[in-house]
């Protein structure tokens, strides 16, 4: 059942994420709230997916990349329906919504069957470790969309050619603020899973590293969006520079996921 209402909500997400898209060239009252009903459909759904797959598993679901790929797809929409409902700048979810079916749909190629855990990674650590981590890259997700459209709007100003885009999208200031806040949620979630993923690694293993390409690239990760928010915070960096390097970082984020998880069938995993 939890997978009929994952490809229900996958199938929205891409209703939505079209709907946003045509958003950018297109003026219209019809497009931004069928965008919104889709995402908050396929969110509903989503929500669904979950919630049974946690009945059925007995746990979180949290286990296999499946699952994770799901549960950050499903925390990422969260993400974008907050700031909508606070902010009201629906357009952002042009920006947002694909990275969404992007992981989703990797979710769907892989298999969906429940992951046998060994006792010694079912335990407190490990949920808090996966969901820390992927609800700050949920958070992260933002500071990437954000980016982009703040290089986009800045082209804008500097060619002197202001198209129907420029006037979709907000002003840079809005932009850089709110890729600020974004990097101020997601990144202390980022630092908390990495400390409570060492924290259990060491329990169970005896050591903190373990070298495999998942935890690498997380360090890797986490070295780029702590020299973003130090540059931020003590070198004034924002606007083109900042935008650059939260790009920079989610596609960190991505190569973790998507790249060694799902291309190079690498999994991060606790069996």
């Amino acid at each position: 059942m939890d997978v009929i209402f994952f490809y229900g909500a996958l199938i929205l997400y891409v209703v939505g994420t079209l709907a946003y898209l045509l958003l950018l060239s297109i003026k219209g009252g019809p497009l931004a709230q069928l965008g919104t009903a889709a995402t908050v459909g396929g969110f509903a759904l989503h929500t669904l997916a979950l919630l049974a797959r946690l009945i059925a598993a007995g746990r979180p679901p949290l286990g296999n990349t499946y699952e994770a790929l799901s549960f950050f797809a499903w925390a990422t929409v969260l993400v974008y329906l907050i700031l909508a409902v606070r902010f009201q700048r629906k357009v952002i979810g042009a920006f947002v919504l694909p990275i969404v079916l992007l992981t989703a749909l990797a979710a769907a190629s892989l298999p969906k069957g429940p992951a046998v855990l060994s006792p010694a990674f079912q335990n407190t650590w490990v949920w808090l470790h996966v969901t820390f981590v992927l609800l700050g890259s949920a958070a992260l997700a933002l500071t990437c969309g954000v980016g982009l459209m703040y290089l986009l709007q800045e082209r804008q100003l500097k060619s002197k050619s202001l198209g129907v885009m420029y006037y979709r999208l907000p002003s840079l200031d809005f932009l850089d603020g709110l890729g600020h806040r974004a990097l101020l949620v997601g990144f202390p979630l980022l630092t908390a899973g990495l400390i409570t993923g060492a924290i259990q690694s060491q329990a169970a293993r005896g050591q903190i590293l373990m070298w495999d390409p998942t935890q690498l690239l997380s360090l890797v990760t986490w070295v780029i969006y702590a020299g973003l928010l130090q540059a931020r915070l003590t070198a004034g960096w924002r606007g083109r520079k900042a935008a650059l390097l939260a790009i920079l970082g989610f596609s960190a984020v991505l190569a973790t996921f998507l790249g060694v998880s799902v291309l190079l069938g690498r999994p991060h995993t606790f069996n």
